[in-house]
């Protein structure tokens, strides 16, 4: 088995990259999606953070309110990092779970965004970055997303640097361009993947 983190800035293309790895026969595990599912109604994550942050985080059908909770967290450095002690590890968990099902010579992509500035590199075999122009991420999230040019730069502001993530970086995807400019690029690095994945002759 191979284990490979996907990472890359906001509006980078990453969930593109990962969409393609998937399709090519990737086995996906996606952080951002286990992050919700893990603080589902009824689940031990969502009990835990009404149980730090209270009722008012909750909408009236029982789910959580995303937005409210991040009012509360994200201008308040010790409240995200007590929403981060419950939510972290029941994704490390769940991601673990995951890989462990996977077959002995899977390829395993961990599509985790906050990679770099977690210091998460040395958990895989390998890093994959997917790298683009801050300029083009900027368009991105204006056009795509209907950020201000403002809102998209702070956004990309409070991530890692693309300087950082290209030095953690094993494999880096270039995605300035269109859709068809990045399917050969992911082509090939999923024929890397592949071949490191692949056993060893004795």
């Amino acid at each position: 088995m191979l284990s490979v983190g996907l990472t890359g800035g906001i509006g980078a293309g990453k969930s593109a990259v990962a969409r393609l790895l998937e399709s090519y026969g990737a086995v996906l595990i996606d952080s951002d999606r286990i992050a919700r599912e893990v603080v589902e109604p009824g689940t031990d994550g969502l009990a835990a953070v009404v149980a730090e942050f209270g009722d008012d985080v909750l909408r009236p059908d029982g789910t959580l309110d995303r937005p409210r909770l991040g009012s509360l967290v994200f201008a308040d450095s010790e409240r995200l990092a007590a929403l981060n002690a419950i939510v972290h590890p029941l994704v490390r968990a769940r991601s673990a779970e995951l890989a462990a099902a996977a077959d002995p010579d899977a390829v395993v992509v961990h599509d985790v965004p906050l990679l770099t500035e977690n210091g998460l590199a040395s958990l895989y075999d390998l890093v994959v970055v997917v790298d683009a122009d801050p300029a083009t991420q900027v368009d991105r999230l204006v056009r795509d997303r209907g950020m201000t040019e403002a809102e998209a730069r702070a956004r990309m502001a409070a991530q890692a640097t693309r300087e950082q993530r290209r030095a953690v970086a094993d494999l880096i995807i270039d995605n300035d361009g269109p859709l068809a400019e990045l399917e050969p690029r992911v082509r090939a690095v999923w024929a890397e993947l592949t071949r490191r994945a692949a056993p060893t002759s004795p």
